[in-house]
């Protein structure tokens, strides 16, 4: 029996809307606006995170398991983990061009900082259409749901539980209401509650502040 992976594309979701709106917001700071600059360079580091541990969980839980379980499709999986290679790199330039940028607020930093991130764009959405398109697939079929759900414990055990807090908001925010209920069904009854009291009201006021025309 194949397992349910629509979680991974609700991730998703939130990750092609966030790299737009870094680009867009970027690109709206008034130069020598620091403070506005810091607010963005900030949720930048909670995306930067989010995204690192995301990939991170695949390359230790997914793709070995897959690579042992599969052999025509291995070409798959071995793209999967040269497109994360890209990723990454156009990550490790992003937390050079941000700090620099968040500094002074320059224009001709900022400017710079934006290529950047329409590069990051580009390579991330080839590689989340290509990663639901080819091997969503393959890993519903050869993946236990205990393999699947490794990747969700993995990115708990290694993210701030404030972050994680605005990481879930993140990924909630697009998702429909049958998707909304099924994510917080998965969550324990007490961390739940934690998301209605804490969670939920913190991440409209971050969100609300990050975004500010």
């Amino acid at each position: 029996m194949s397992i349910d992976t629509q979680d991974m594309e609700i991730v998703h979701r939130a990750l092609r809307r966030e790299s737009r709106l870094l680009l867009e917001l970027v690109a709206a700071v008034a130069p020598g606006d620091t403070a506005r600059a810091k607010v963005i360079a900030d949720h930048f580091g909670d995306y930067r995170l989010g995204l690192k541990n995301h990939h991170e969980g695949e390359d230790e839980l997914l793709w070995p398991p897959l690579l042992s379980r599969v052999d025509l499709e291995a070409e798959i999986v071995l793209r999967m983990e040269a497109q994360h290679e890209r990723i990454a790199a156009t990550m490790s330039t992003l937390e050079a061009a941000v700090p620099a940028w968040a500094a002074t607020a320059g224009a001709d930093e900022r400017d710079t900082l934006v290529a950047i991130l329409a590069d990051h764009r580009a390579v991330l959405l080839e590689h989340l259409d290509d990663e639901e398109a080819e091997l969503l697939p393959l890993a519903a079929e050869h993946l236990t749901q205990q393999e699947w759900a490794s990747l969700g414990d993995h990115l708990v055990a290694n993210t701030p539980k404030l972050t994680l807090l605005t990481l879930f908001g993140l990924v909630l925010e697009d998702a429909n209401p049958a998707e909304r209920a099924s994510l917080l069904a998965g969550l324990p009854a007490p961390v739940r509650g934690i998301w209605h009291v804490l969670g939920r009201p913190r991440y409209a006021r971050h969100i609300r502040r990050v975004r500010a025309a």
